[in-house]
């Protein structure tokens, strides 16, 4: 008699979960109805809120060009007149040649400095001498193409593939003049 009992309360207890489960699912979607019938619609029709999403989609930048009617572009800070000053592009200048030591301080010193990632610190003469005992040669051509040691990882020109040959030369000789040896 009790098998029959449970199984009846059981099943009572299922129609009742069932029916507030539809209950629940018939709220909400009754609230999303709503919701996007009126508070939603007002929020899209709100100026400030278009203004919002104008300003978040609003291009970058624009062209101008040459020969062309461009007065309907913004100009911020007055670029046209500085445009307008200039009648011919100037010529590219040259790229400066640094020294030995202005290598070092742009490309060298954040690793070779504080002795980062296995690389020896300029003047730690302890650390330089296996590698200047290779020559300079082999200390040029590791500063080029690059290097992995047992101690660390020499990037290609350090990192910085606008340096020359020369360049790269000329800092590796001033790191090595720098432990005196």
């Amino acid at each position: 008699m009790s098998a029959v009992s449970d199984r009846k309360f059981v099943d009572t207890f299922m129609v009742v979960l069932g029916i507030l489960v539809v209950i629940s699912v018939a709220i909400y979607a009754l609230s999303s109805f709503i919701a996007g019938r009126t508070q939603e619609v007002h929020v899209r029709e709100d100026a400030a809120f278009q203004q919002r999403i104008e300003e978040r989609i609003e291009p970058i930048g624009q062209v101008a060009v040459a020969g062309q009617d461009n007065s309907g572009l913004r100009d911020p800070g007055g670029a046209a007149a500085t445009v307008a000053a200039t009648s011919a592009p100037a010529p590219a200048a040259a790229a400066e040649t640094l020294d030995g030591e202005g290598v070092y301080n742009a490309a060298c010193t954040a690793c070779h400095g504080p002795g980062i990632a296995g690389a020896p610190k300029t003047g730690d003469a302890t650390a330089w001498a296996p590698r200047i005992d290779k020559g300079m040669d082999t200390l040029v051509q590791h500063a080029i193409e690059g290097f992995q040691g047992d101690a660390g990882y020499m990037p290609p020109r350090g990192g910085y593939s606008n340096l020359s040959d020369e360049e790269v030369r000329d800092a590796v000789q001033y790191m090595v003049d720098a432990v005196g040896s």
